[in-house]
């Protein structure tokens, strides 16, 4: 046999227990053949001395947006500014496309105030002006776009909707009300859609991740066209990509009654459809909001507030979408941040199962933000993973602990609580509301310190190990690839991340610092800065 790559005088952590460490590995028509002695005397068409460098099996996201992500990164950004009228004078230099100025960016913790309509009036009455909240949970606009939206949506007293002191609307929406901003907008081209794609997945590429789940396609908070899933058929992505379907494509279905499938998506379509570069994940619902737009929906008000956060619909629906989905086959992925949306999420979980038995279901809460320590027991006891975003309390731990206060602030994104009762424990990104790096996200789960320097949950920090694990081996079992993807072994995909060092003997701090050397997909040298 003559192998298409081998690599050589490596330090190869494959994360399977079997065989933790080698120093070769030989690759053939895009899997691992072997490792060390099972390849020793072959030849192959390519020899890569890595001198020493560390492979690791590509990492996988397993809460991302690609589309999001690729088209943030193209938009007017008011990131860098720190003052309302420095966001005013960034704007009015640029150029609306077909009416519309789209705006991502926004952060409203960062600005002197917060926006208002009043703010983007001074842009633009003619066009619309739309802002992004970063945490995509919430929006600014101006008032051609508020003129333009139904009137219940804008009643006095409306879920989402920021007043004014004479009790005008001030542009500011959140969750349904900035839904319904976005329906005026949508859909977006599947062409646009395909470049917005492609440029998300190349950051994930850079970033060694191999493999990224798109957390909701076809409707939903993020959807952005009925159409979606043909623009990641567009084109062969970089990366390996599996979908999350919305739950509002759910529909009623004539299927026969011993198959118990009330509604379900066209074809009976679900869990697992597709093949390798790309395929059909679990059933996406939303129950809350975010931290990040104070809707996440809690127990107990956000500190020095009445405000409780808020549940996304009416819970009859939602919990219809979870036993529909159950029914008919879905992994589900429940966004649940607050702690009372979590509740809600795991009494919808539990009745599932309990109407509905399945084996192997490895349901998700999407995010687990806020977990009260009477919760961990039940998680463990239904068999729920958590997938978490560590990254957002690196960046915004500081604003989180003071929203949450002292006693709540070690229940989040917890580690060493799920693992300690063994919950497997899943990281991803959210991208693009956070940095995206993998790496960035090992090293806080370890040192648990925010970008301030601020301990955040010090006692929920786990090993590097334990972390590494988060972002591969049992990332891959969360979105159900573990037969093929998360370890290095023989007939696993080839798909590598080559480190300049070893996570787990450089200093904590400096993990995020680790150059990437190359991307390895199909066994591929897909991204390659090092020149290998």
């Amino acid at each position: 046999m003559i192998l298409d790559l081998l690599l050589v005088r490596g330090r190869i952590l494959t994360m399977d227990p079997a065989r933790p460490v080698a120093t070769s590995l030989g690759v053939w028509r895009g899997r691992v053949v072997g490792l060390d002695e099972e390849v020793d005397g072959l030849g192959a068409a390519r020899v890569v001395d890595l001198d020493g460098a560390v492979v690791l099996p590509g990492f996988l996201d397993a809460h991302t947006h690609l589309a999001w992500a690729g088209r943030a990164s193209v938009t007017l950004d008011v990131s860098a500014c720190r003052r309302v009228d420095e966001v005013v004078a960034l704007l009015r230099g640029a150029t609306p496309t077909g009416g519309w100025l789209e705006v991502s960016g926004y952060d409203h913790r960062v600005l002197d105030r917060p926006l208002t309509a009043a703010d983007l009036d001074r842009v633009s009455r003619e066009f619309r002006v739309y802002v992004q909240d970063r945490s995509g949970h919430a929006c600014v606009v101006n008032s051609a776009l508020l003129s333009e939206l139904p009137a219940h949506v804008l009643a006095p007293g409306a879920t989402g909707v920021s007043f004014a002191a004479d009790g005008t609307p001030d542009g500011g929406l959140a969750e349904s009300a900035q839904t319904a901003v976005r329906a005026l907008r949508l859909p977006y081209p599947v062409e646009e859609i395909a470049g917005h794609v492609t440029l998300g997945a190349r950051q994930c590429l850079e970033q060694g991740v191999t493999f990224a789940a798109e957390a909701g396609v076809g409707g939903g908070l993020i959807g952005t066209s009925p159409l979606e899933v043909a623009a990641y058929q567009r084109n062969r992505l970089p990366i390996r990509v599996q979908l999350m379907v919305s739950a509002d494509l759910l529909h009623p279905v004539a299927g026969h009654a011993d198959d118990r499938v009330a509604r379900s998506v066209d074809l009976g379509l679900h869990t697992g459809f597709g093949g390798d570069h790309l395929s059909i994940g679990a059933l996406k619902v939303f129950t809350d909001g975010g931290m990040m737009a104070r809707t996440a929906a809690l127990t107990e008000p956000y500190e020095g507030t009445a405000n409780r956060g808020q549940l996304q619909d009416d819970p009859a629906h939602m919990t219809a979408a979870i036993l529909d989905g159950h029914a008919a086959g879905w992994q589900l992925a429940v966004h649940a941040i607050g702690d009372r949306a979590v509740d809600f999420a795991l009494d919808a979980l539990e009745e599932a199962g309990r109407r509905f038995p399945r084996q192997d279901t490895r349901h998700r809460v999407e995010h687990c933000g806020l977990v009260r320590p009477d919760q961990l027991d039940r998680i463990a006891a239904l068999g729920v993973i958590p997938v978490v975003q560590p990254t957002f309390l690196w960046a915004s731990g500081d604003d989180y602990s003071a929203i949450m206060g002292p006693t709540r602030t070690p229940w989040m994104y917890r580690g060493k609580a799920f693992l300690d009762r063994g919950i497997t424990v899943v990281g991803s990104s959210d991208r693009p509301v956070t940095e995206g790096a993998p790496l960035r996200a090992i090293q806080f789960m370890v040192e648990r310190a925010s970008s301030g320097g601020a301990p955040i949950g010090p006692d929920e920090a786990i090993t590097v190990d334990q972390a590494l694990a988060a972002y591969t081996r049992d990332a891959a079992y969360a979105c159900r690839v573990e037969d093929r993807l998360g370890t290095i072994a023989p007939g696993k995909l080839a798909d590598l991340v080559v480190l300049a060092d070893d996570p787990h003997t450089v200093a904590v701090s400096d993990i995020n610092a680790i150059p990437i050397l190359a991307t390895v997909v199909d066994g591929a040298l897909s991204h390659n800065p090092a020149g290998l």
